[in-house]
């Protein structure tokens, strides 16, 4: 399962931005469409601009803790030392979520059927099978 986090600080989290400023944030590419819907009509409601830069979670971990953008987002939490490195608080706000979906297309087979299970899905995932 794929998510996208939104990354705040304490004290935007806390602060409404008045009428006419913006907030600029910055991360995973997975979300922007969303992204840019929520903001639009958001924008249209409050006339408050917000930027989103996709470009990709790391960027935007990068970017929130260099204090460059208000928020982050990434498809997975940020570790400890990841927290620790952010002047001010970090709060993790779970915003989107997707799948993953395993197929395959092997006519080859014929009539055979490949039977994925969990454990060897996991297996895949983890690395441990590598042709399949």
């Amino acid at each position: 399962m794929k998510r996208s986090l939104l990354i705040v600080s304490g004290l935007l989290a806390s602060a409404a931005p008045a009428v006419g400023q913006g907030l600029t944030g910055a991360g995973a590419t997975f979300p922007n469409p969303i992204y840019t819907k929520w903001f639009d009509a958001y924008n249209k409601k409050t006339g408050i601009q917000i930027n989103y830069q996709s470009i990709g979670s790391g960027g935007g971990i990068r970017q929130f803790t260099e204090g460059t953008v208000d928020f982050g987002a990434t498809d997975g939490p940020m570790n400890e030392s990841q927290i620790q490195a952010v002047a001010g608080n970090v709060h993790h706000i779970p915003t989107v979520l997707g799948a993953v979906v395993v197929t395959y297309n092997l006519p080859s087979l014929g009539d055979a059927k490949l039977k994925f299970d969990g454990t060897l899905l996991v297996d895949i995932f983890m690395g441990r099978v590598t042709k399949w």
